[in-house]
C-alpha cells in the first residue's frame, strides 16, 4: 500500500528536512508540495507510529484510519513512552500511536491537543508508571524520580507506640505506605508519624498548618528519634533550609511547591482536614511522593469536600472516637454540658423581625439553594443571605451568653478549673476578656503578644484564656480541663476540635465543655445534632 499526502501549507527548511527522513518528494503540483511515505527510512530512523503522525500532523497531514492501521502493522513499531523533565513539569511521550489506551492513562495526564503534549499530574507520576509496565509498554524514564529516596541515616525511634498507635502504624503500612489517620487532640498522631519516618527511612516533608507547630515538630523530632539536626531543615519566609527531612507550612509549601516536590518521596500532611481547599489542594496534586500520611483528629468536612482529599492520600484507613480513647484512659474522661440562656426582649424583637424578611426573601428555598442563585446575581438571594448573617450574629452574641459565662468561670474557678472560652467573633472575645478581665487571642493578635499570653496560660499566671477561631487548633496546655463554647460555626469539626482542647490527659483530670445555647433558635436545633454525634462518637 502506498500512501501519498500533500502538505497546503509552505514549509520552511526545517520542517521539509524533518519529513524527508519518513517520506520521499514527489514535487509540487497546483501549489502542493507532494511526498510519499517511505517505510525503509522510518525504520533506518528508528521513527515510531506516533512519531510520525506526529511529524504529519505539524504539516497539517491526517491520515485516515486505514492508512494508520496499514502503519501500525508495518512499522513494527517499538511500543515505549518516554518520561522525562519539560521545565518544571514531567511529561509522557510515546513512541507509537496510543488508541485505545488512552482510557488506560487519561486519570494520570493532562493533554494539550495544541502541543499534543501529555503533562503527568505529579501526585499520579509512579501510578502511571506502574500503569504504563502493566499494559506491557517499554518506559524510558529520564526524570531521575525514585519511588523511594533513602535518608543519608537509618533514624531510630526512641519512644513506645500505645496499642492503639501501633494498630494505625499497621493499617496505614498494609494500605501501601499511604492514608489518613484520624484521631482526637492529644491522642499522639504525631508520634505514630515519627515512627513511620524512621520505619521506611526516606526522605520526608511534613507541611504544618501553622508556623507555631512547624516549630513543634522539629522538637518532636529531635525530642523522639536519634536524627541529627543538620538533617532537620525548616522551610518558611525567615529560613528556607532543604534538608533531607524538612518541615514547612501550607502557605510555605502551596508557593515552593515545584521546588519542593522532585525531593521527596515520604510527605505527612497535618491537620489534613485543611488540605481540600483549592489553594491548599495544588500542595498534595503537584508532590511526586508516593508514600503519604495525613493526620487529622476531623477529616470529615461540612462542605462534603473531604471526599477529594480521600484520593490524594489514601483514604482513611485507621479512626479512634474522642470516647474510646477516654474510656480506655488514654484521653482524659470528659462530660457536655448545655446551658440554656434566652434572649432579651430588645434582642427578641430584632430577632422576630429578621426572620420573618428572611421567609420573605428565601421563598422556602434552601440555605445551599439560596448560595447557588446568590453566585448567579439574584438580588433577593443576596439579600437573604445577609439577613441570614444578622440573624446568626445577633443570636451569636446574646447579652445573656455573658452572664451565663461569667457565672460558669466564677463556679469553675473556685474549683480550681482552668479555663478556654471559645467564640467566633473578635468584638465578643474582647468583650467577654473585659468581663472576665482575661486575656484574649485573635488572630489578629502580633506573634510576640500571642507567645507571651499563651507562656502566661501555661505557666498559670491567668486561669482563663478567650480565643477565637486561632484557639481551634494547635494550642496544646495540658492542664486546660475546662471549655466554654460562646459561639461557633456549629459544624462538627469544629466541635471536635474545641473538645480536644480539654483532652489531654493529667492524673485525676476530669474534662468538662459547655455549650451556650440560645432557646427558641437555630443554636437549639444545631446543639441536638451535636449530642446525637456525641452519643454516636463522632462517626
Amino acid at each position: 500500500m502506498r500512501i501519498r499526502f500533500h502538505v497546503k501549507k509552505w514549509m520552511d527548511r526545517e520542517d521539509f528536512m524533518k519529513i524527508l527522513e519518513i517520506a520521499d518528494y514527489l514535487g509540487r503540483e497546483k501549489g502542493f508540495s507532494e511526498f510519499e511515505l517511505n517505510m525503509l527510512k522510518i525504520k533506518k530512523n528508528k521513527y515510531g507510529l506516533e512519531d510520525v503522525l506526529s511529524l504529519l500532523r505539524d504539516v497539517g497531514v491526517n491520515l485516515s484510519s486505514t492508512e494508520i492501521r496499514y502503519l501500525e502493522k508495518n512499522i513494527g513499531e517499538r511500543r515505549e513512552v518516554i518520561l522525562k523533565w519539560s521545565g518544571t513539569e514531567t511529561v509522557m511521550k510515546p513512541r507509537f500511536f496510543l488508541g485505545d489506551y488512552l482510557s488506560d492513562i487519561k486519570k494520570y495526564v493532562r493533554y494539550d491537543s495544541n502541543t499534543r503534549t501529555f503533562t503527568i499530574i505529579p501526585c499520579y507520576f509512579f501510578e502511571l508508571k506502574k500503569k504504563l509496565l502493566d499494559l506491557g509498554f517499554n518506559v524510558n524514564d529520564k526524570t531521575s524520580l525514585k519511588e523511594r529516596t533513602a535518608l543519608p541515616i537509618k533514624p531510630e525511634f526512641t519512644a513506645e507506640l500505645r496499642d492503639y498507635q501501633e494498630e494505625a502504624l499497621r493499617a496505614w503500612m498494609e494500605n501501601d505506605m499511604r492514608g489518613i489517620i484520624a484521631l482526637p487532640t492529644g491522642s499522639g498522631k504525631t508520634i505514630i508519624a515519627l515512627a513511620a519516618l524512621a520505619m521506611i527511612s526516606e526522605r520526608t516533608l511534613i507541611v504544618t498548618y501553622t508556623k507555631e507547630q512547624m516549630f513543634q515538630w522539629k522538637d518532636m523530632l529531635q525530642k523522639f528519634t536519634n536524627i541529627p539536626s543538620e538533617f532537620i531543615g525548616l522551610y518558611y519566609g525567615e529560613e528556607k533550609n532543604l534538608a533531607s527531612i524538612t518541615v514547612t507550612t501550607y502557605q510555605t509549601s502551596y508557593r515552593h511547591v515545584k521546588k519542593l516536590a522532585p525531593f521527596f518521596s515520604f510527605i505527612i500532611i497535618d491537620e489534613c482536614h485543611h488540605l481540600p481547599a483549592d489553594k491548599f489542594k495544588h500542595i498534595a496534586i503537584n508532590m511526586f511522593a508516593y508514600h503519604r500520611m495525613g493526620l487529622s483528629a476531623t477529616p470529615e468536612r461540612e462542605d462534603g469536600r473531604h471526599e477529594e482529599l480521600f484520593p490524594l492520600m489514601g483514604g482513611i484507613v485507621y479512626y479512634r472516637p474522642p470516647s474510646d480513647l477516654s474510656n480506655r484512659g488514654y484521653l482524659a474522661p470528659y462530660i457536655i454540658r448545655q446551658i440554656y440562656v434566652e434572649l432579651d426582649e430588645e434582642e427578641k424583637r430584632k430577632y422576630r423581625r429578621l426572620i420573618e424578611k428572611y421567609r420573605s426573601l428565601s421563598r422556602g428555598l434552601r440555605f445551599h439553594e439560596l448560595l447557588s442563585n446568590a453566585k448567579k446575581g439574584d438580588f433577593k438571594a443576596v439579600e437573604a443571605l445577609r439577613v441570614h448573617s444578622n440573624i446568626r450574629q445577633l443570636v451569636s452574641k446574646a447579652r445573656g451568653k455573658i452572664t451565663a459565662v461569667k457565672k460558669v468561670v466564677e463556679s469553675e474557678i473556685s474549683r480550681g478549673g482552668k479555663i478556654i472560652v471559645f467564640t467566633q467573633y473578635v468584638d465578643q472575645a474582647e468583650e467577654i476578656g473585659k468581663v472576665l478581665g482575661a486575656p484574649v487571642l485573635t488572630g489578629e493578635t502580633p506573634t510576640n503578644i500571642r507567645n507571651n499570653i499563651l507562656r502566661g496560660f501555661k505557666q498559670g499566671r491567668s486561669k482563663i484564656l478567650v480565643v477565637t477561631t486561632v484557639g481551634d487548633e494547635g494550642i496544646d496546655i495540658p492542664d486546660v480541663n475546662v471549655g466554654i463554647i460562646v459561639a461557633g460555626t456549629g459544624s462538627r469539626r469544629q466541635f471536635v476540635q474545641r473538645l480536644g482542647r480539654l483532652l489531654r490527659p493529667r492524673p485525676g483530670k476530669r474534662a468538662v465543655l459547655y455549650e451556650v445555647i440560645v432557646k427558641g433558635t437555630s443554636e437549639e436545633a444545631q446543639a441536638r445534632r451535636r449530642k446525637r454525634l456525641t452519643l454516636h462518637d463522632f462517626s
